[in-house]
């Protein structure tokens, strides 16, 4: 730029760029304005602060503020979860041992699992036990307060029944997912059950709504290269795909 912004316009930028593709980068930034990138990285400092961006290394990622009720979220793109949920449930061996995470699209998952069959499903979602239930699966209910945005139990007494648990396949429920920030989650208790459970866990699938790619919750889950499988929607970026797929994760689009 010919002219060198000030402070107030150069983060007025940074947010408009954040809102349109979910990321910035330092360098880059530093190029096109003319400032250093300690200058650059010193805005992200201030604006992370301010609970206007997720810093992570190179640059900054966008945070969506907001987060619905389960069952708020049990209302939205039914159809776009349940293609996911068909594709996610032929992920799944028989004879394997299960823990599905609280989350409307595992919800949708639970119902894509064959009637009567041959696995054994762990939950700290009720909404979700109770499908299983009557799907005649074998289920295992983690105990303990429910947290009514989360959809299932993720305090101490459900930390405690996870110990007991060394599942064959997690399916991780995903607040957002990007290359840099991984899998993260809205609230610190969430994302410290997610996080211990997936390490009890042998493998990790996620299968999540174009709307949690390239977002950053404001809590870190584990790193993409804890996932081995992610099924994504049909008409996902390509983009984001790309880079999710560039991190060593097996993708596949739904249907």
């Amino acid at each position: 730029m010919s002219q060198e912004l000030l402070l107030g316009e150069r983060q007025d930028l940074i947010r408009t760029r954040l809102d349109l593709s979910g990321r910035v980068i330092a360098a880059a930034l530093a190029q096109e304005l003319g400032v250093s990138e300690d200058t650059i990285r010193r805005d992200l400092r201030e604006m992370a602060a301010s609970g206007l961006c997720r810093r992570v290394y190179g640059g900054a990622l966008r945070i969506t503020q907001s987060q619905t009720s389960m069952k708020e979220r049990m209302a939205i793109g039914g159809a776009r979860k349940a293609a996911l949920a068909q594709t996610a449930a032929g992920l799944i061996p028989a004879g394997s041992t299960v823990f599905l995470d609280s989350g409307s699209t595992n919800l949708a998952l639970a119902r894509a699992l064959p009637a009567g069959s041959d696995l054994t499903v762990a939950t700290n979602a009720p909404a979700i036990a109770a499908i299983l239930l009557e799907r005649d699966i074998a289920t295992i209910q983690l105990g303990g307060l429910i947290d009514p945005g989360v959809g299932g139990a993720i305090g101490a007494k459900a930390m405690r029944d996870a110990e007991a648990l060394c599942p064959d396949i997690l399916v991780l429920g995903v607040c957002g997912i990007d290359p840099d920030a991984g899998i993260t989650a809205y609230t610190f208790e969430d994302a410290e059950f997610k996080r211990f459970v997936a390490s009890r866990s042998k493998l990790v699938l996620v299968t999540f709504t174009n709307d949690k790619l390239s977002i950053a919750a404001p809590y870190s889950v584990v790193p993409l290269s804890r996932v081995a499988r992610a099924v994504v929607e049909a008409d996902a970026d390509e983009t984001d795909v790309a880079a999710l797929a560039a991190t060593g994760i097996e993708i596949l689009r739904a249907g």
